[in-house]
Parts: C-alpha cells; structure tokens; sequence
C-alpha cells in the first residue's frame, strides 16, 4: 500500500491533508478510471460488502457501478459525496471533521444545501500531482471510514502502477 494511503480511525486533518497531497496521480484518463472502478469492486467483494462506486473526472461519469444490496439511498449519498468534493477540493471526510473541529455541522451550514452537499466519508479528490483537481472517486454503503479507506486503497493501488 502506497505511503499515506492507510489512516488511523482518530487521524488529524493535517493526517488527512497529508493523505491528499500523498495520493495525487501523474496522470488520470478513461482506462485508470476503469481500472479505479474495478480495483474498488474487486476491494469490496473481498470485504463482502455492498457497495455503489463512482469514479467522476474530466466532468463526466467514467465509471459507476451498484453491487447487489444496495440501494438508491446510497446513490443519492454517493452524489452528495461527490458533489462535496468537487466544490470543495477535499476529502468528504476532510470536510466533516474540518467543521466538526469548528464546532458545527457542515449540512448546516447557511451556505450548504443539505439535499445537494453533505461531508460525510467515502468521497475523495482526483487531483494530478501536476496540479489540478480533476474529479472524485466515491464510495457509499459502508460506514464512512471503511467507505474512505477503501477509496483511499484502491487509489494508492492504482498509483502504485502508474508510477
């Protein structure tokens, strides 16, 4: 696993911070975001779990898939995820724990639209170690740390073939 990529339950937001610097890609296209996706199915059936995975980039959908179990609930937090990130800039778990250290929630904020937004793990950035953030690979179904680092996995797993 790539250095970063694992985090510990109670990890900081500089830790979280460090994992997004830690796992940015020297490049993304339409087959890393195929690989990505089956690398995320082939991580949750291992674990068992039901699962909805997106890889979004390039501002498209390059990979979607729903295991058996779940639901359009998860799709509709899968979207709020996404939608989170790409506004954004961080981690959907970044932003949960970034206000929940402000001593708010996130949904609630005046500006967040809680039906469109929502800052709850499983979402994290696609971002080129070139600079720029192009996208989000998110995974909703689990708890929102198991959702996190199996996104943050199968990510470091990709990396560690393009590098």
């Amino acid at each position: 696993m790539h250095q970063g990529a694992a985090m510990h339950p109670t990890a900081s937001l500089q830790q979280l911070l460090q994992q997004e610097s830690d796992l940015q890609l020297p490049r993304f296209d339409h087959d890393h975001a195929w690989q990505l996706g089956c690398l995320l199915r082939e991580l949750a059936l291992q674990q068992q779990a039901s699962v909805v995975i997106e890889i979004h980039a390039y501002g498209q959908v390059l990979f979607s898939h729903a295991m058996a179990g779940t639901s359009q609930d998860n799709a509709h937090w899968l979207e709020r995820k996404r939608n989170s990130v790409l506004r954004f800039g961080h981690s959907s778990l970044y932003l949960g724990e970034y206000h929940r250290s402000k001593g708010r929630e996130f949904e609630l904020q005046p500006h967040i639209d809680a039906s469109r937004y929502c800052a709850h793990g499983g979402s994290f950035p696609l971002r080129l170690s070139s600079g720029g953030l192009i996208g989000a690979v998110t995974v909703s179904g689990l708890p929102q740390l198991v959702d996190h680092q199996l996104a943050c996995q199968a990510l470091a797993s990709l990396l560690a073939t393009l590098q």
